[in-house]
């Protein structure tokens, strides 16, 4: 037992080596599957990049990998230099890591129990050389399992999470089991990010709230969190997540992009002020 305490101490402080060039270090959650938390972090990571930062990305889903496809690499294979393992560079310079990197073909699946994942997770976090970076955001599945446990417990120094949801009342209670996740895990909760949250009929004019109304706000107030905004339904960002064009530079002028901008503003505005 105390030599596996001592190689856990070790692998921590291999991982704090590593990342100890990034200044924040921020995990997306979500209590439940799609609510399109993966377009969310690929478009924090591009946002935070507009606004002038070094950004980097971690695509901690094992199983079902989406961010490099978002982010217009998907297909590409880890750089190897003398150093050893590097980033894969995406739109604007966005260090992204992921397992997508390393499958030999689209349609392989990854069938790990938990061990083998928490092993993936911590040789990306301890071998990979990151550098420098501003933010690192943090891109986990569904749920409070593996993938989310074995980050709060082996990234040191987290600045926080940021939990997305869908505007339906199924969402309050798998919502709120996420930020209570954070919090027992010693991670800060930035805030409630609510995507999907109507579609304004562009020939008419009239929004309909496809999936319910106001549960992010009512979510974020009852755990007493910040609610960071919502993001409206664009049919768009379907399309630029399939062709790998990030959403908020093919269409920055758009009423969900100028969403993503306020609420990333919103973001930096609460980690850099701790």
């Amino acid at each position: 037992m105390a030599e596996e305490a001592k190689r856990g101490r070790e692998v921590v402080e291999e991982i704090e080596s590593k990342l100890s060039k990034i200044k924040y270090k921020l995990m997306v959650i979500s209590g439940k599957g799609g609510v399109g938390k993966s377009f969310i972090t690929a478009n924090l990571a591009v946002a935070t990049a507009l606004m002038g930062r070094k950004v980097a990305v971690f695509d901690a889903d094992i199983h079902g990998p989406s961010i490099p496809k978002i982010l217009g690499v998907h297909g590409e294979r880890f750089p190897v230099t003398s150093s050893g393992i590097v980033p894969v560079l995406g739109p604007l310079n966005i260090k992204v890591v992921s397992i997508d990197f390393l499958l030999p073909g689209e349609d392989t699946p990854v069938i790990w129990r938990g061990p083998l994942k928490f092993a993936a997770i911590r040789d990306f976090l301890s071998k990979v050389e990151w550098g420098f970076a501003d933010y690192l955001y943090v891109d986990l599945p569904p749920g409070t399992g593996d993938e989310p446990l074995s980050v709060a417990q082996l990234v040191s120094g987290l600045s926080g999470a940021i939990v997305v949801t869908i505007p339906s009342e199924l969402s309050l209670l798998v919502v709120k089991k996420a930020v209570t996740f954070a919090r027992k895990v010693g991670v800060d909760v930035i805030g409630v990010i609510e995507n999907m949250s109507g579609f304004t009929c562009p020939n008419c004019g009239k929004t309909f709230f496809v999936f319910g109304k106001g549960a992010g706000e009512k979510i974020a107030k009852d755990m007493g969190v910040h609610f960071l905004g919502s993001i409206p339904i664009d049919p768009r960002i379907a399309e630029t997540c399939d062709r790998g064009e990030p959403f908020l530079i093919k269409y920055p002028e758009s009423p969900a992009a100028k969403a993503l901008m306020k609420i990333t503003e919103k973001v930096l505005e609460i980690v850099e002020s701790k």
